[in-house]
């Protein structure tokens, strides 16, 4: 099996809003799938978390590199595209792109195992495993309905995020929001909280992390998630020595190098890759299995689409100690695209497929839609 063609296939129309300051309406492009064939008519799919423009242009720079190769190893491929691009400028635009080569490939190497990818990784420790909501911060009266909806869906964990949380100078209000949320999820759900620091001009630093981990506390939030700039790692060192709820952060980086000063500076108790940036389910094994040799926990983050919850569920099941994965309530990128869509159990949880590969089954006509590119519906055809 060789490859004999990569493409990029951008989302748009429907996209989220992230609460982010300069804010995502919905035709921004800021998620792609990515769809690699093999000579003998077999296709895998792939997922980007960044702007599909960026993707396309990625791919011109490194569809050279993949046209003729085995569709079968990887791993040996994904490197071959970092070693190659090494002084192109490794963490940005190729690094996410190859992430959804990689993804792609590995969905492929499954199907011609006829094994779902966590068997191939090594084994699966459970077929089930906890789905988070992840959800926007609202003013505290919204909040409160927000996360009562979604434990009235059957979540058993919710994550707040972003919005005007950390970014009024008001710690009345942050708290008030805290306290709507727990008030709506209940006392029987996981809440966990995301800051958010990596938005642009974001303006906090150490002492309003520390003071409002202690605040935290008071409505047992079960981790406290990008309190910092994502640069600061003698910050976030600090924080996670003083704070009395687990701190968690790392979707900003990507490859595995870059994680390695964080695991030794103990400046994290949760890592939270993304495998569609990170550098794909590659380097996502990779970080996952040296965070557990430093003690630290694994926990995959997932704000992108359905092919990147598919390589999350598969991630998780390949874990000791991955007890949860992320869940965006209500994006169409996730809901609408997939044959048969997920649904939580009385337990809260999701089923991990069996099925060969990424073990998901994608809506050709659906992702066209989404695309508004009419040729997306026949090569997701052969993906199928």
């Amino acid at each position: 099996m060789r490859i004999s063609r990569v493409e990029a296939i951008g989302l748009f129309g429907k996209s989220p809003k992230g609460g982010w300051s300069n804010e995502i309406r919905p035709e921004d492009s800021i998620h792609a799938l990515i769809l690699v064939q093999t000579d003998d008519g077999q296709a895998g799919i792939g997922s980007v978390f960044t702007d599909a423009r960026l993707v396309r242009a990625g791919l011109d720079v490194l569809r050279a590199l993949l046209i003729g190769e085995s569709a079968l190893e990887p791993m040996r491929v994904s490197e071959k595209l970092h070693q190659n691009t090494f002084w192109m400028g490794r963490g940005g635009t190729l690094t996410h792109v190859i992430s959804g080569i990689d993804i792609a490939l590995w969905d492929l190497f499954g199907k011609s195992c006829g094994q779902p990818l966590a068997r191939l990784f090594g084994g699966s420790y459970r077929n089930r495993v906890m789905a988070y909501a992840s959800i926007l911060m609202e003013e505290p009266d919204l909040m409160r309905e927000r996360t009562a909806y979604y434990r009235a869906q059957g979540f058993r964990a919710i994550k707040i995020g972003w919005g005007p949380f950390g970014r009024r100078n008001d710690r009345k209000l942050d708290e008030a929001i805290i306290r709507a949320a727990r008030e709506g999820a209940g006392d029987d759900c996981r809440l966990m909280v995301d800051a958010g620091a990596s938005d642009a001009y974001w303006p906090n630093g150490l002492k309003w992390a520390l003071n409002t981990a202690q605040m935290l506390r008071d409505y047992d939030v079960t981790w406290f998630e990008e309190a910092l700039h994502p640069d600061a790692l003698d910050d976030f060192r600090q924080l996670r020595l003083q704070s009395p709820v687990p701190i968690a952060g790392g979707e900003c980086l990507t490859r595995r190098q870059s994680y390695l000063p964080w695991f030794e500076a103990r400046a994290l108790d949760i890592v939270q890759p993304d495998v569609t940036k990170v550098g794909g389910i590659t380097e996502q094994l990779r970080i996952a299995r040296m965070a557990n040799d430093f003690g630290i926990q694994y926990i995959g983050h997932g704000w992108n689409t359905a092919v990147g919850l598919a390589a999350d569920l598969q991630l998780a099941a390949a874990f000791p100690d991955t007890d949860m994965v992320e869940f965006i309530g209500g994006s169409p990128y996730i809901d609408d695209i997939v044959e048969k869509p997920w649904a939580l159990d009385d337990e809260g949880l999701l089923e991990i497929p069996d099925a060969p590969g990424l073990g998901l089954r994608l809506l050709p006509d659906a992702v066209a839609e989404l695309s508004a590119d009419a040729e997306a519906a026949k090569l997701l055809a052969g993906a199928a």
